[in-house]
């Protein structure tokens, strides 16, 4: 008999990648907010067994196996207006706030509840090292988003729960990536600012193994930083991707111009956190590419 899983977010970057990678034997129910849209996307794969739905229609989890929670408006593609602020906020707490509530309610509990966040909840952090048991946060925006995120996660009573703290995701068909390419393909490619903020980040195939890691080892629960184990900074970074690229690395984006560019939001870039996955590795997950070069190398650029 098919596991099932109920997966919001599955038209984002990692919940795309999620789906490929799941095996056949899990039907998957795609939360989304425009079911057409999403079905268009993922075509039809007779090897995947997919149910499109909204939020609104979804009334109880009790036919469930696994909930998967990724949705969120991204954080940094508009300046951070007070409008765009609330829809950052809203469109990941309304909807774990949601499923939540009917995980309390349902007389037959999925066996793991694992939903979204990021190492922005530590906020800014210099070069301390920061892993799960850090408890010296600074407070920002960021920080604000995610730790709401996490606590409206925690509030899923008698269900193992696990939290996704996640760098930035390295992928060749979206995501942050994507943004920063453009600029190294013109040998125009360089540091932002002064380069020493550390840049945490995670492969794409690691992402999608270290959520099956989860969902299938049960004793697997709470905070987890899904982040390669070797943080980089945003000099090193700009190097990587330009021997990557075989492209120049020698220019630099000043703050006061990234500032100008983006408001508040600039903050994600020019500060950072030199974070640690120690709880993901001492559960016995094995990265497949936990060094840069091997990340960007494995990339279709």
């Amino acid at each position: 008999m098919n596991k099932s899983l109920l997966l919001t977010g599955g038209t984002g970057l990692i919940g795309r990648h999620l789906i490929q990678s799941l095996p056949t034997e899990i039907d998957i129910t795609v939360v989304t907010r425009d079911p057409t849209r999403a079905s268009r996307l993922f075509g039809s794969d007779p090897s995947k067994h997919l149910t499109y739905v909204e939020i609104k229609d979804v009334s109880s989890v009790d036919s469930f196996d696994y909930i998967v929670n990724l949705a969120g408006e991204p954080i940094a593609d508009k300046r951070w207006t007070d409008v765009q602020k609330k829809r950052i906020c809203e469109s990941r707490w309304q909807i774990t706030d949601k499923l939540v509530a009917l995980i309390n309610q349902s007389s037959s509990k999925p066996s793991v509840f694992i939903s979204g966040s990021a190492v922005g909840v530590y906020g800014r952090q210099g070069d301390t090292v920061v892993d799960e048991y850090f408890t010296d946060f600074h407070e920002e925006f960021s920080r604000e988003v995610c730790k709401t995120w996490e606590t409206k996660a925690l509030a899923a009573n008698d269900i193992r729960t696990c939290i996704l703290r996640t760098g930035v995701v390295l992928a060749d068909d979206g995501g942050a990536l994507s943004k920063m390419l453009m600029p190294f393909r013109m040998g125009l490619g360089g540091k932002i600012s002064s380069g020493n903020q550390f840049m945490p980040w995670i492969h794409i195939d690691d992402m999608v193994s270290g959520i099956m890691f989860l969902i299938n080892h049960d004793e697997c629960e709470g905070l987890y930083n899904f982040t390669s184990p070797n943080p980089n900074t945003n000099h090193f970074f700009s190097l990587a991707l330009s021997r990557r690229l075989e492209r120049p690395c020698i220019f630099t984006v000043p703050a006061f111009v990234l500032k100008m560019a983006m408001g508040e939001s600039s903050d994600l870039v020019l500060y950072g956190q030199k974070v640690k996955p120690t709880r993901l590795l001492d559960a016995g997950f094995k990265f497949s590419l936990p060094t840069l070069d091997k990340a960007l190398a494995s990339l279709d650029l």
